[in-house]
């Protein structure tokens, strides 16, 4: 462990991983309690958009994802809030849209695209100091948003009827929950890619959820398990000489499949047999 911190492009590697799951494990429990990966998929998707005008136009891609996946969001939430159309249909549509506008865009740029598999699959072994600084904004208008409006979400992810009810503007609060996925994909673009980035958003939060029903403790759970798997995943890709992104979540993927075994070996285990 200690060998692969004497190089730069590790430690920002690890520090950009932990700002990711910081992101991840907030914004992830949102997305598992309320059971939305797959919009969660549909604005990462939709953004890839945003990459593809981002080289024709010359300008840093994470500049273009940024209000490209805004936009995504802002815009499933008012569709399936306002109109008739099934969710899952808009997302769909966002998806296939966001994705021909980014290869449109990129083949009608002069020359090859050389690092486009970085935000496709990502490649947190690449990641600049600034787009740390950039992760790091980004995470402290997470944290702030969370904080001053943790119980409004909470209701909203548990009951959106009884938040009515009661006053509480649901709508809006689901646009901004929207949005705050948004931002955490933009967070999460260098680490795993537009591909992967529902795994990270959804496992350590479903991971934390095995353990409490609290969502606090299940965000604090959360972060510290993706943290935890991300730094695993960093050091074999980097002895085994094997692609970051897809590494970081293999990992991910075998503690939950190996807890879900463990947990139902014991309830066998503790099952009476009868004679």
């Amino acid at each position: 462990m200690l060998e692969i911190l004497q190089y730069e492009f590790m430690i920002n590697a690890i520090t950009a991983g932990i700002l990711a799951s910081i992101a991840c494990g907030m914004i992830g429990v949102y997305v598992v309690v309320k059971r939305i990966a797959l919009i969660s998929g549909g604005i990462a998707h939709a953004s890839f958009g945003g990459i593809g005008i981002s080289y024709f136009l010359g300008i840093n891609p994470i500049m273009g994802v940024l209000p490209f996946s805004l936009l995504s969001a802002l815009t499933i939430g008012t569709f399936s809030k306002r109109t008739d159309v099934a969710e899952d249909t808009i997302i769909g549509i966002l998806w296939s849209m966001g994705m021909a506008i980014g290869i449109i865009f990129i083949g009608l740029t002069p020359g090859y695209a050389p690092d486009l598999m970085t935000y496709l699959f990502g490649n947190i072994l690449t990641v600049p100091q600034s787009d740390i600084t950039m992760m790091l904004a980004l995470d402290a208008i997470i944290i702030l948003v969370v904080y001053a409006l943790y119980k409004e979400f909470m209701a909203l992810c548990y009951d959106e009827e009884f938040s009515t009810v009661v006053g509480i503007p649901v709508e809006k609060l689901y646009l901004l929950l929207l949005c705050l996925i948004a931002l955490t994909v933009v967070v999460m673009i260098r680490v795993v890619g537009l591909i992967l980035v529902i795994a990270l958003l959804t496992i350590p939060a479903a991971l934390s959820r095995e353990f409490t029903n609290d969502m606090r403790k299940m965000m604090f759970l959360s972060i510290f398990f993706g943290a935890a798997f991300t730094i695993i995943g960093l050091m074999l890709s980097y002895y085994f000489d094997i692609a970051s992104g897809a590494t970081i979540i293999l990992v991910m993927s075998s503690f939950y499949l190996l807890n879900i075994i463990i947990k139902k070996w014991r309830t066998i285990s503790e099952k009476p047999f009868d004679i």
